[in-house]
């Protein structure tokens, strides 16, 4: 018996019943069309995975797209458990008071914290608005620990937290970096910073940033840099072996453009995971509607 397409479709969807729904879709970004499948299903068990954390930023709004991504982050938590948020700066809008902290932080992402993840955060823009963000510093709940940079390490990964605000103490954070990023023996070196260096958004790339620390981060190996600042996704290719992540559409969204080293953008509220491997990163960026809309591999340096 021949089957036309619409039957072959619901026959094969039919089949994943039992062993979870895995969707598939077909979008247009970008002037290409690509397949996408959502994470309705859970992931296997993946063999020699390091650490499993996902990123956001820009999320303090306590509104309904902050909501929506906690939302995205929480199912995908109980299908893809993980217990480490890169939280990326402008943690309470609009201008960093702590007291908003119940409303903007503990309220939206309480399932999570319920569940034990740990949020890493980092100080915005927004942040520095009060006190220059020192409330933010000493919050138990954003594990700063009173630092404004500072370092911590999951297995074989290292992370390292950045100011990149204007006003930051950029003599001694710049040395402090080059000597904690000369003296790691970590398989993965992942910074992140509020600010974007590479970037296709409303801001545009920063070129201080470029010179200040791409020459760094191929010195010692850095295969990573998530940021937020732009309200939206993009996800370079490697750049002298460096991938540039901005996750920046926490709560909110605006325009995004495509450069020559972009390997996908779009300004969906959305999320970004990662799978740590001894050898790759595999990373995938997550809208509100559940559905995987960018895969990409970071190979290790």
């Amino acid at each position: 018996m021949k089957l036309n397409r619409r039957q072959f479709l619901l026959l094969s969807s039919l089949s994943t019943v039992g062993s979870g729904v895995l969707t598939w879709t077909l979008i247009h970004q970008n002037g290409r069309k690509q397949l996408i499948d959502s994470v309705t299903a859970a992931t296997p068990p993946k063999k020699n995975l390091l650490l499993r954390f996902v990123s956001v930023a820009d999320t303090g709004t306590g509104a309904k797209g902050q909501y929506a991504v906690a939302k995205a982050m929480t199912l995908y938590h109980q299908r893809n458990p993980y217990d480490l948020v890169v939280l990326a700066g402008d943690n309470i809008y609009n201008n960093g008071e702590i007291e908003k902290v119940q409303a903007v932080f503990e309220r939206p992402y309480q399932d999570l914290l319920k569940r034990g993840v740990k949020f890493q955060a980092c100080l915005g823009n927004h942040d520095i608005r009060t006190d220059n963000g020192e409330p933010q510093v000493k919050y138990p709940g954003f594990n700063m620990n009173g630092r404004r940079y500072y370092t911590f390490r999951r297995e074989r990964v290292q992370f390292f937290a950045l100011d990149t605000n204007g006003n930051a103490d950029w003599q001694n954070q710049l040395s402090w970096l080059e000597k904690e990023l000369s003296s790691s023996d970590a398989t993965w070196k992942i910074v992140f910073g509020h600010h974007p260096i590479y970037s296709s958004g409303v801001y545009g790339s920063n070129s201080e940033f470029i010179k200040t620390f791409t020459p760094l981060f191929k010195k010692y190996g850095v295969q990573l840099y998530i940021n937020g600042h732009e309200h939206s996704y993009e996800r370079t290719r490697a750049i002298d072996g460096t991938t540039y992540l901005i996750c920046g559409a926490g709560a909110g969204n605006r325009p995004v453009s495509r450069s020559e080293w972009t390997e996908h953008s779009t300004s969906n509220l959305s999320f970004a995971a990662y799978d740590v491997y001894p050898d790759k990163i595999e990373v995938v960026a997550i809208g509100t509607n559940h559905r995987v809309f960018d895969r990409g591999v970071i190979k290790v340096s």
